[in-house]
């Protein structure tokens, strides 16, 4: 039987009481003053991020969606899904070899895909998931930008029981603020309702085996292996690829 007291307590939570005062308000707003949020388009597409800009990171392989039902469920056609080679890395480290996926998305509808969700549907179990801060180097002295570490266990019908274990890692870029949750992600798309634009992009990355596998990572090892690959990708998209958001409407 379903714990009716367990779920009332989840919707009490302060941030999901604020989110639906910002989305009572926003309609009211937005229907009074007939306010229709337009495609905010990326500068440049995701396929064209240019290769030589990732500095120790080969890119081994692109990879496409061809299943339509697959495409359809992510939501966009504004993807890149990228197998990178980290050459600074011994040939045998866990972290040599990763898959780099974005996705960007030009409407504040929904945030339909997280990787929470997508690996429960192709059978497996979530068995942690915990903020990991990455340090990213800037001209102007280092960030500290939050994402997320997702540890899942395949599920095997066999009588021997579970697959091995691996990691999964992701963060949000919502209107140039940083977003390590789907929560938090459509927090900030709620309070930009005024804006004529706003945009979310979703940046997932696995660590690979040599045979292609997804790797479990300790999270002391996430944080050094995420911080170089994010302080090498994220300011690429910020400068060639994201909108600028001097340019966006100004708050009504």
């Amino acid at each position: 039987m379903q714990d009716t007291g367990h779920s009332l307590k989840a919707y009490l939570q302060p941030a999901f009481l604020i989110c639906v005062v910002v989305l009572a308000l926003g309609s009211g707003v937005m229907s009074k003053f007939d306010i229709q949020q337009e495609p905010w388009p990326l500068k440049k597409s995701l396929e064209l991020l240019d290769e030589q800009d990732l500095a120790a990171y080969k890119v081994v392989s692109k990879l496409r969606i061809e299943n339509e039902d697959t495409l359809r469920e992510l939501g966009t056609e504004d993807y890149i899904q990228w197998v990178l080679e980290d050459t600074d890395a011994p040939l045998d480290s866990s972290v040599r070899k990763c898959l780099l996926f974005i996705t960007y998305y030009e409407l504040a509808d929904c945030v339909p895909h997280v990787p929470e969700e997508c690996h429960l549907g192709t059978g497996h179990q979530l068995l942690a998931s915990e903020e990991v801060k990455f340090t990213i180097p800037r001209s102007s002295g280092a960030q500290k930008v939050l994402g997320r570490h997702l540890v899942f266990q395949e599920v095997r019908s066999s009588f021997w029981g579970s697959g091995g274990k691996f990691s999964a890692f992701y963060l949000f870029s919502v209107n140039g603020t940083y977003a390590n949750s789907r929560d938090d992600a459509r927090f900030l798309l709620n309070a930009n309702m005024l804006s004529k634009h706003s945009y979310f992009s979703k940046v997932e990355w696995n660590f690979l085996t040599s045979s292609g596998a997804k790797t479990f990572l300790s999270k002391q090892e996430a944080t050094k292996a995420g911080g170089k690959l994010l302080g090498v990708v994220l300011p690429i998209l910020e400068k060639e690829h994201w909108p600028d958001l001097e340019e966006a409407d100004s708050v009504l």
